[in-house]
């Protein structure tokens, strides 16, 4: 669950871009730092990486499974936003991914398949690039301020809503909220 102070759909993708920063600066969460960089984000100071930031991280990387490490042999493309929910065929959308990872996540979105113990072993890039993709899509939606105290109008068009139930977050603000918009 992401502290009060995270208030808004804005709020949790700015925490959760800001936790990417932190564990990718300091190899953990460290959480007066996460917590500043979500202020900052929040006035504008500070605003998350463009495309050519995440398009040299990926150049500089092996080519191999983004999530599991498995080395370029079968790797396949991946849509971070399946296809199959909307998501384009565009570099902002695609990693390498193996079959093994590419077929176990099936059509799920990343929080969904990853689940609350695992979310935050994201892979830098596939963070940078999916929360900036559901920050738009929430922009678009116009859903970047439903907030924890009027999250039904998230619930009521969402696809996770047994998910959420099964794992005990139904009705509360949490990652998985923001995957609400795709599909």
């Amino acid at each position: 669950m992401p502290p009060k102070y995270v208030k808004n759909i804005r709020d949790e993708i700015f925490y959760e871009y800001s936790k990417m920063i932190s564990k990718s600066t300091f190899g953990t969460f460290n959480h007066g730092f996460i917590g500043n960089l979500v202020k900052e984000f929040r006035s504008g100071e500070k605003t998350m990486s463009g495309t050519i930031a995440e398009f040299e991280l990926e150049a500089s990387l092996p080519r191999a499974c983004i999530f599991c490490g498995a080395d370029d042999t079968g790797l396949e493309i991946d849509h971070l936003i399946p296809s199959s929910l909307g998501g384009e065929d565009d570099s902002d959308n695609l990693v390498w991914s193996c079959g093994t990872c590419n077929s176990s996540r099936g059509n799920k979105g990343i929080y969904q398949w990853l689940g609350l113990k695992k979310k935050d072993d994201i892979p830098r890039l596939v963070a940078g690039k999916y929360l900036k993709q559901l920050f738009d899509l929430h922009e678009a939606e116009g859903t970047l301020d439903v907030g924890r105290d009027n999250l039904e109008k998230l619930c009521n068009m969402c696809r996770l809503t047994e998910h959420c139930r099964e794992s005990g977050t139904l009705n509360e603000l949490t990652c998985f909220c923001l995957e609400s918009v795709i599909g």
